[in-house]
């Protein structure tokens, strides 16, 4: 049964995973073949080794540096990589009409080398620690671990509170995904089918994403990142926790902006208006928000296009033709004389009898 699903739906995928990609910009045309190319590099160990980043090459005094470029092409496991196309296609069809190419390649740049970067330091650490100098020189980073966990955040930006599945447990929002991809990649690798680096770079691409999204990404209107109440850090958490998570991610931040790590957000005060002050801030304004609901019409309006091309909705003629009709026959019933001969009843006649008729007890 599962099968012959598969085969009657195979069709359909396939025509619109080729539609979306021949719609797509060069950016996202060539990240899809390079990473499907660089897939059959994997079967050479030199290639690996020359492309992936190894902990122990990219410091002194070796700075194999380049493999920060080179190591979000290369996959070892090929479900893996159809995955990484498939999000890369959508990622591009989801995210570029609203960012557009250039904005989806600093992105991609910014979220890969952050990841390696960061992924990097982890295994240095742990080596410190363990003295196991496999960690520096045996371990392969490398995939789109990283920049899945960031499009999971930037659809979650866009579209928080989007239901995609209701079950009895609960609804399952796109406010969700990002933690709970995390956790099935921390089972997966627990299990055997990931490799180790996997959960790591995906943990590192929601934090790495979120800050840029949050504070640095420029706008069309001049704002820089996004400080809305649903893209907070704990709104990543559910509801339970997002108080102890909310005093902990405040306090980091007060610090990093204390340091100058990061900027306080700048309120806008506008006292144009001589009865009110408008306070805002970035990420607030009806702008951003519009930009957020530019996705939501979009696909209102795929759904609305794919409705019975029978139905006949009526026109604006054919709507005042009616209008006419009606105000016509109004005038014909109001100018007949058996409309005017009505009878009027007297009411105060009426409640006269009644009272006449009424006894008191």
């Amino acid at each position: 049964m599962a099968t012959s699903m598969v085969q009657r739906n195979l069709p359909y995928v396939k025509q619109q995973f080729t539609a979306a990609l021949g719609n797509s910009s060069v950016v996202v045309k060539f990240i899809s073949v390079a990473v499907f190319g660089c897939y059959f590099l994997s079967f050479s160990e030199a290639a690996i080794s020359y492309t992936t980043v190894t902990p122990g090459y990219v410091l002194p005094p070796n700075f194999w540096v380049w493999t920060y470029l080179t190591f979000s092409f290369i996959e070892a496991h090929v479900w893996i990589m159809l995955f990484d196309v498939a999000v890369i296609v959508f990622c591009g069809k989801l995210l570029e009409p609203l960012w557009g190419a250039l904005e989806m390649l600093i992105f991609y740049l910014l979220v890969n080398i952050s990841v390696a970067a960061i992924t990097t330091s982890v295994y240095v650490f742990v080596y410190f620690v363990s003295k196991n100098e496999d960690y520096l020189f045996h371990t392969h980073i490398n995939g789109l671990a990283g920049y899945i966990g960031g499009f999971a955040v930037a659809v979650k930006q866009i579209m928080p509170d989007n239901i995609l599945v209701n079950s009895p447990f609960g609804k399952l929002r796109n406010r969700h995904i990002p933690i709970l991809l995390l956790i099935i990649a921390i089972m997966l690798r627990l299990a055997g089918a990931l490799d180790g680096p996997y959960p790591i770079m995906f943990g590192a691409g929601i934090l790495v994403s979120w800050t840029y999204l949050r504070f640095y990404q420029k706008h069309s209107n001049g704002n820089r990142g996004d400080m809305a109440d649903n893209f907070t850090f704990a709104s990543f958490f559910p509801d339970t926790l997002q108080p102890v998570i909310g005093v902990i991610s405040n306090t980091i931040f007060s610090f990093l902006v204390k340091i100058k790590a990061c900027k306080k957000p700048q309120r806008k005060y506008d006292v144009s208006s001589p009865t009110t002050i408008t306070v805002s801030l970035p990420g607030t304004d009806p702008q951003d928000a519009d930009r957020r609901r530019q996705l939501a019409l979009k696909a209102l309006n795929e759904r609305l296009s794919k409705t019975d091309p029978q139905v006949n909705w009526p026109s604006m003629d054919e709507g005042e033709a009616t209008k006419k009709e009606g105000e016509k026959s109004k005038d014909i019933k109001e100018g007949s004389p058996s409309a005017s001969k009505l009878p009027v009843p007297d009411f105060k006649e009426n409640a006269k009898h009644v009272d006449d008729d009424v006894e008191v007890v």
